[in-house]
């Protein structure tokens, strides 16, 4: 077969086992392995694990051609959440946000990344058996699980964003693998197959902050992607109303026959509920790490500064607090990062920061050539950074004030801060920035600009003698319980699940309707990456047309006011090529797949989406600022 990216992927077991060779170079022995001889015991499944599981890191802490790697962001920048913005080069950026690229394959290093940690997953699952598992049995189950849990997870990311790809499900990739197939008719019956498996498979024990994958994560995923089908592809405008109904695959923990519908989601979902143990944290600013108790100390020690915000805050609910942050009551699943970094970390599925959330370094304040942003005096307690994606001045115009959450969420920059300086090669700044996942700094660290985290106890130097770039170890969200409860409400029309998240948030309990539940969704996870997919699975019903849910949001940006190369207010939002109603409907959110792919793979086999023909100035990025 020819050699494309399902080359990295991997088309036999031996280069299975070259192909994590990368991920894995800390361990000598996994040179000299072979498909004969390795996995041969429980701790070298365990290792085939972890090298599945650390294709997440890479993909939140990597970066490629100026972009972070993390889909959740990309899918922030794409939505209404927030612009592209950044400096005046940042292309990418922007290019995401107005649903344009600046080159044929732009959008790559994800196609690469998600098939490579399918070919771990598919390596995991293949040769569990490898091993004697006598009296072990449920070591086994719970470790393959896990295997297909992470091959669900990374297909359902890789199709939301390219749409119809090869669904590869083996090591050995057959002639039928390497063509594209239909996302909605076969590749979601096999994500949702492998959630069913893990579910059944897995232990019924929170992994408890591990990082690990346990059965709840599972009901909770296989929710969240039952609601996709069911919206996206299958248009069914209210779920509380109305079902749809899929055959699921034949496959270990998940028997012949199975069928998907409405209703299993829901007491999958009750089970999380009834059985998982999760709850939300009393104070929602918990989850996040300005809340921590070294900047909670400087607010009430009466020396230097003080970030006030913060100070009403019960010490026991900082995010360094046991049962907060890191590991929360409501953390159901995440991306975990450490003190790992190194700069000299290479290789196709890695990356030199790749143990860095280095979301909190993209989302960080622009600094520019007044070198003041993120300097104590300036704008403490946050740092400077790369000061993409924006929020939108509609995020922030649209929420009510008494939401606790808004000021949560977002920085408010010319009130909350002593001296933000708009920079001149910065440009569709709002007048906000992202508080959720910002790094701070403290009165206590050794320079403007360090991280907080290197005041924590334990921590002796940073990993990668960076602390801006390399210091931030907040875990990324990737299910809060607060989705589960949600998901529960749209799905059974039952508000009782809504409240218990709006009364965290101060606001009044609502009845249920979609839209105040779309609303809640919308507040709840603003610039987690949730939204855009939401707004997508919401369009399916108007054959995401320029009138969808997602089209109509996304077309109210255009000619909000923004501050572009230092000048405040001075140019109305607008589109770089036509409207962002024409490319969500052109485009239904997909991006390109990558050029070099097509050509690579011939066209019989790996077709452009629709939205992306190269030749169409529509979809080509200009320079606007």
């Amino acid at each position: 077969m020819k050699k494309y990216i399902l080359s990295a992927l991997v088309v036999s077991a031996a280069t299975v086992f070259t192909a994590c060779n990368d991920m894995l170079d800390t361990d000598p022995r996994v040179t000299e392995l072979t498909a004969a001889t390795f996995p041969g015991k429980p701790a070298d499944v365990e290792a085939l694990n972890a090298a599945t599981y650390s294709i997440m890191n890479t993909l939140g802490g990597g970066d490629a051609g100026g972009i972070l790697d993390n889909p959740f962001y990309w899918w922030s920048l794409m939505s209404d959440d927030c612009y592209g913005s950044g400096g005046l080069q940042d292309n990418v950026a922007k290019s995401l946000h107005h649903f344009t690229t600046a080159s044929a394959n732009q959008y790559e290093q994800d196609f690469i990344l998600l098939y490579g940690g399918i070919s771990r997953a598919n390596n995991q699952i293949e040769t569990i058996d490898n091993v004697n598992w006598k009296g072990n049995e449920a070591k086994r189950n719970q470790l393959l699980g896990e295997g297909y849990f992470m091959r669900g997870l990374y297909t359902m990311w890789l199709t939301q964003l390219y749409g119809d790809v090869p669904l590869i499900t083996s090591t050995v990739i057959s002639a039928d693998m390497q063509k594209q197939v239909s996302a909605e008719e076969k590749i979601y019956p096999q994500i949702l197959s492998d959630f069913m498996s893990a579910k059944n498979l897995m232990k019924a024990e929170r992994a408890n902050g591990s990082g690990h994958a346990d059965k709840f994560a599972a009901e909770a995923f296989m929710a969240r992607a039952w609601m996709f089908w069911a919206g996206f592809y299958k248009g069914v405008r209210e779920l509380a109303s109305d079902d749809a109904s899929m055959d699921l695959v034949e496959q270990e923990g998940c028997p012949a026959g199975t069928k998907l519908a409405k209703a299993d989601v829901i007491a999958a979902l009750k089970d999380v509920v009834a059985n998982g143990g999760y709850k939300l944290c009393e104070d929602f600013r918990s989850l996040w790490q300005y809340s921590n108790s070294l900047l909670w100390d400087e607010a009430h020690d009466g020396k230097g500064h003080a970030y006030e915000y913060i100070a009403d805050m019960k010490r026991e609910n900082c995010f360094d607090q046991p049962g907060m942050g890191n590991g929360n009551t409501e953390e159901i699943f995440q991306i975990q990062f450490m003190n790992a970094s190194k700069w000299a970390i290479s290789g196709t599925y890695n990356n030199a920061r790749m143990y860095s959330n280095y979301l909190s370094c993209f989302w960080g304040l622009r600094n520019g050539a007044s070198n003041d942003n993120g300097k104590r005096d300036k704008t403490y307690p946050f740092n400077q950074g790369w000061g993409q994606g924006t929020p939108s001045v509609n995020l922030w115009a649209d929420w009510d004030d008494n939401d606790l959450r808004k000021k949560a969420t977002l920085i408010d920059l010319d009130n909350e801060l002593e001296s933000y300086t708009y920079e001149k090669d910065d440009c569709e700044e709002s007048g906000y920035a992202v508080k959720k996942y910002a790094d701070v700094n403290l009165d206590a660290c050794a320079a403007d600009n360090d991280s907080w985290w290197s005041k924590a106890p334990g921590y002796t130097s940073s990993s990668l003698d960076n602390k801006q770039q390399g210091d931030h170890f907040e875990d990324y969200y990737l299910m809060r319980y607060s989705d589960v409860l949600l998901m529960l409400t749209e799905l059974t029309g039952d508000a009782q699940y809504m409240h218990e998240v709006q009364r965290r948030a101060g606001v009044a309990e609502t009845p249920y309707t979609l839209e105040n539940v779309q609303n809640e969704r919308r507040w709840e996870f603003a610039l987690e990456g949730i939204r855009f997919n939401d707004m997508r699975r919401w369009s399916g019903c108007d054959n995401h047309s320029k009138t969808s849910y997602a089209a109509v949001a996304l077309g109210k940006q255009a000619g909000k006011l923004i501050t572009v190369k230092g000048k405040k207010n001075s140019m109305n939002m607008a589109h770089m090529t036509c409207s962002w109603e024409e490319r969500y409907a052109e485009t239904k959110g997909f991006l390109p797949k990558p050029q070099s792919q097509i050509n690579l793979m011939g066209e019989e086999m790996l077709k452009q989406n629709d939205g992306w023909t190269l030749s169409d100035a529509h979809t080509q990025y200009k320079v606007l600022y």
